[in-house]
């Protein structure tokens, strides 16, 4: 009986090993960092290893592509895609499989769509349009159906859609107020308020995967006016400055522990801008792309498997019934 006991646990045991050796494969293939660069001619949808190794050109069209966003499950990149003459049809949305294959366009309409955000449940696809005379905020589904307008003209600009980790709610730039800055409102475009409402230009915010805090960019503190990473508590409270460099920082976005986040800079060739990486705190920048041509657009798979590139480290959640014996 104690022999078959043992055998039992060894296969047990095994098995769990044999789980866990499949997931750390898994997580490792999906700690990616998609970008735009224009290294091989006009800007296209590239994807990385979240350390800069291994970059791999997914878009080819001979278009101009800008702003992916990840589905969640990581199979698709959301993002705008537009002729590289701008006086030639209008930016659309489109998404691509990882593997650059089945590239289509989600938008399909006559007027210029752009800034795709992806909703962490994966059912839908936050973006802004100029479809009714001002920048608005629309949301779809992720097959492009059901397109609705969530803020409806308030203000003259509606732009950088970011969603909360519980696909809840929004964080959004907007010029209302005769400034730039920071909204919330719910998913249906309820409940809008002002989170930064300061002298400063507010944009490009970036929710946390882990739901507490707010990465932003911002421009004009101080004679200096530079633009800086700051970062703020989910509900408004709390802003700090994580960047203070004499050039320009801009397009934070973070990684899916909430630990790292991923920047624009120019701070190595003030003509052609670079992805960084640092801490939460805004310690240890990393050059990742460190490329002589444009490298901007940063965009962190956020899956629940994560890993980090200095100590692979692996985060996963695991559930296990315990056998009556």
């Amino acid at each position: 009986m104690q022999r078959r006991c043992n055998l039992a646990h060894l296969i047990a045991a095994s098995f769990v090993v044999l789980v866990l050796t499949l997931l750390m494969v898994v997580v490792e293939a999906q700690a990616q960092i998609a970008f735009v660069s224009n290294r091989d001619g006009p800007s296209e949808i590239y994807v990385m290893d979240s350390d800069g190794g291994n970059p791999r050109r997914l878009s080819d069209n001979h278009l101009a592509e800008e702003g992916p966003s990840w589905s969640p499950d990581g199979r698709q990149i959301a993002f705008t895609s537009r002729e590289l003459d701008l006086r030639v049809g209008n930016r659309q949305i489109h998404v691509i499989d990882v593997n650059g294959g089945n590239q289509r366009d989600l938008s399909k309409n006559d007027f210029d769509d752009w800034n795709p955000s992806w909703s962490p449940d994966g059912k839908r696809i936050a973006f802004v349009s100029d479809r009714e005379g001002k920048w608005d905020i629309y949301v779809m589904d992720a097959d492009g159906g059901n397109q609705r307008n969530l803020t409806n003209n308030a203000g003259s600009r509606n732009d950088n859609p970011s969603w909360s980790p519980a696909s809840k709610r929004i964080v959004f730039v907007s010029i209302r107020e005769g400034n730039m800055d920071l909204y919330v409102m719910d998913d249906d475009g309820s409940n809008q308020r002002n989170l930064t409402n300061n002298d400063r230009r507010d944009e490009n915010p970036s929710w946390s995967p882990d739901g507490k805090r707010i990465a932003f960019t911002s421009v004009g503190d101080g004679a200096r006016r530079n633009w800086d990473i700051y970062v703020m508590d989910a509900d408004g409270q709390n802003e700090r400055r994580l960047t203070n460099h004499p050039d320009r920082d801009w397009n934070p976005v973070w990684a899916p522990d909430s630990k790292r986040i991923a920047f624009v800079s120019n701070r190595t060739r003030i003509w052609h801008p670079d992805i960084y990486v640092m801490a939460a705190d805004g310690g240890h920048p990393i050059n990742l792309t460190d490329h002589p041509d444009d490298d901007e657009d940063p965009a962190w798979l956020n899956s629940p498997l994560s890993v980090s590139p200095l100590g692979k480290k692996f985060t996963m959640w695991v559930w296990l019934k315990q056998v009556d014996r």
